[in-house]
């Protein structure tokens, strides 16, 4: 009701019909963390630039720059594969929460409730029906109260077929990232190869482009302020309905510590980037994954500040308590805004102590990484034998090795001794020895860069290759190794147990508190987002983000010309664009002398949504969603519609480029276009 008010001319079986074709048929996971959408019937696909950076990156040379120049398939022939690149389909979704609760008891321990769920998965997942080329997957909702099946299907075949240079496709980079106004053509463009029977496949020279039954029409016709759209995609993770003294914990500990700590790694990397090309293109997928979040989170917490969510979310758990008196529901109810705070207060330090481990070992720094894996390694020869060590080495080893690409071991020593610095200084005192404290970082820095195995990728795959016992012998005697171990098993043995034991009292209770929202809710409350299918809308609508300032839901080509830097790494502006926009050769896609770049939408989007379809009132694609804006990143913990804004490439932006900037027809005529 409330979309037809809105505009939409869409049924519900339009947007999703388990029994026949719907436009969910045309929508997929792309590579498992973002949306892409199918657009014609030979398996094109659109998605965004970001989402497809990688695999750019992966064919780019100096030869063949794709990144710098972009790139353009002219035949099936030319197209890339993508080794380990996959995408999915959900054909069916279905309610099975009596079956996985089956047999679980409110006052059964923990644990057993968590093995006998756990085994009722394993059962559906074996028995739901299925085509042999599916798979099931069963996802929680609710905090655990609602179960749902996914029957899906995963192509395996991926193929990069168009990529605009990254002074479109990337306008902007991390200065603009998550702001607006945008000017970004922010698409990549892959296509889904099959069998000969159309069905999921590796990567064979003999598959042949996905025969398609529903895919998306382009609409060309325009889009203004106030008109209706949908947004699909694969949201990835929100958490609404956390209590406010988790986002208060958020916003004032945890927060600013990844901020720091990512901040001070983007200075070393920048500086190095600044001053050499081959360190630039190495880097620079690197930099903006880490730049992302930095941004992001920085943007989170502005926004709850400016919308006060934590006072909101004070006044909403004052007026459930007083429903669940009313109600006269569960006594215990009535305490459990207590049992958060007490829980809350314990987890701080483990929280904290993990966040340290997890920015400093396992995302920033290539050299703490190998540590991590070699550890990880270690562990398993020693809990599980030679057998298992053997069985998952090359597993092992292929991740270290990718450790070495696009890898330069004097930004790697920088970064090392910038997050080991913190790490000893900024580390909750109960996890971490006074020994430690004292050590001189550059010292320790210039030494184990010089001297590690684990900075040699030649002598740390052929130690890998030994026999088990000499490579548990001879990485124990390696000076980085041996010093950075200590801290793996402080995770390990003191950070991680805390934590988690926490994290499960807490995961109980918030389980308990979602039952609560259940049921003192005058219809059913939306759920956190999961990675699943979702469906978001809105209308098109600019916001104020302060006093005295309106910004319009609109961008333009000429916002990109203004921004223009010579030279710049953000904001160059490649020559045959600015010809184009000289020459106002924007027909068909545009006849009011202005090509609409970006544009900004009320949807409720998150991370996962990269790539989305954003769709009008007949269901046709009008835009793809790449991001919001950065007063509204706190819409994962406390969405304002206020503020709240998801931002969208405009297709016809997207056609203009691959017709009048690439000329490349072949693509342009594949596509189904409603003019």
């Amino acid at each position: 009701m409330e979309m037809q008010e809105m505009g939409s001319k869409l049924t519900s079986k339009d947007i999703y019909d388990p029994e026949n074709l719907s436009l969910n048929d045309a929508v997929i996971q792309f590579n498992g963390g973002c949306t892409g959408e199918i657009v014609s019937s030979h398996g094109l696909i659109f998605t965004n630039h970001h989402c497809g950076y990688s695999a750019i990156q992966s064919h780019s040379t100096f030869e063949h720059n794709y990144i710098k120049d972009g790139f353009w398939a002219k035949s099936y022939k030319e197209e890339l594969p993508n080794p380990g690149m996959y995408v999915t389909f959900v054909r069916k979704i279905q309610e099975v929460t009596d079956k996985v609760l089956k047999g679980v008891q409110d006052n059964m321990d923990e644990n057993l409730k968590k093995s006998i769920i756990q085994k009722n998965i394993n059962y559906l997942i074996k028995t739901l029906p299925k085509k042999k080329w599916q798979e099931i997957q069963i996802k929680s909702f609710y905090d655990g109260n609602k179960f749902y099946a996914f029957t899906v299907e995963n192509y395996k075949d991926i193929r990069l077929v168009g990529a605009p240079p990254s002074s479109i496709g990337k306008f902007g980079a991390d200065t603009d990232n998550w702001m607006w106004p945008r000017h970004s053509g922010d698409f990549s463009i892959f296509r889904i190869y099959a069998d000969k029977n159309n069905h999921p496949a590796e990567y064979s020279p003999d598959n042949v482009p996905y025969h398609a039954d529903k895919y998306f029409r382009i609409s060309i016709k325009g889009i203004k302020a106030g008109d209706f759209f949908l947004i699909y995609g694969f949201p990835g993770r929100t958490q609404e309905y956390l209590p406010s003294f988790a986002v208060e914990q958020k916003v004032n500990i945890i927060n600013p510590a990844r901020i720091e700590l990512r901040e001070k790694v983007l200075n070393v990397m920048d500086q190095f980037m600044k001053n050499n090309d081959t360190i630039k293109l190495e880097y620079t997928a690197k930099y903006a994954r880490i730049a992302n979040y930095w941004k992001k989170w920085i943007g989170e917490s502005q926004g709850i500040n400016k919308t006060k969510a934590v006072e909101r979310k004070k006044a909403f758990e004052k007026e459930f308590i007083k429903k669940v008196q009313e109600q006269n529901l569960d006594p215990s109810y009535r305490i459990i805004f207590n049992e958060f705070q007490n829980l809350y207060n314990q987890i701080k330090n483990p929280e904290l102590a993990r966040n340290y481990f997890v920015e400093t070992f396992y995302l920033n720094n290539d050299f703490l990484k190998r540590s991590l894996m070699i550890y990880q390694l270690e562990k398993l020869y020693e809990t599980e034998g030679k057998d298992e060590f053997k069985k998952n080495r090359e597993k092992f080893l292929s991740r270290i090795q990718s450790t070495f690409s696009n890898y330069n071991p004097q930004v790697d020593q920088e970064i090392f001794k910038t997050l080991l610095k913190l790490y000893l200084e900024k580390m909750p005192a109960k996890y971490l020895d006074e020994e430690s404290k004292n050590k001189n970082v550059e010292e320790l820095a210039k030494q184990f860069y010089a001297s590690s195995i684990l900075n040699n990728k030649k002598a740390l795959t052929k130690l890998i290759n030994k026999n088990p016992k000499k490579f548990i012998k001879s990485i124990e005697n390696d000076n980085g190794y041996a010093f950075l171990k200590k801290f793996i098993q402080t995770y390990y043995n003191k950070i991680s147990p805390d934590y988690y034991s926490l994290r499960d009292k807490i995961n109980k209770l918030q389980k308990k508190y979602m039952s609560g929202i259940i049921k003192t809710s005058s219809r059913m409350p939306l759920p956190d987002a999961n990675s699943t299918l979702r469906i978001s809308y809105g209308i098109i609508k600019g916001y104020e983000p302060r006093d005295a300032v309106y910004y319009f839901p609109i961008s333009h080509l000429r916002g990109v010309l203004e921004k223009y830097i010579p030279g710049d790494y953000e904001f160059d502006v490649p020559a045959k664009l600015i010809q184009l926009y000289e020459k106002k050769d924007f027909k068909p896609y545009s006849t009011s002398g202005e090509m609409p770049v970006n544009f900004l939408g009320s949807a409720h989007t998150t991370g996962g949504n990269s790539g989305s379809p954003a769709i009008n009132k007949e269901g046709d694609l009008i835009g793809i969603n790449f991001d919001r804006v950065w007063e509204g990143t706190m819409s994962d913990l406390y969405y304002d519609k206020k503020i709240s804004r998801n931002i969208m490439v405009d297709i016809r932006y997207i056609l203009f480029i691959i017709d009048k900037f690439a000329n490349n027809q072949r693509l342009i005529n594949e596509l189904d276009i409603v003019h």
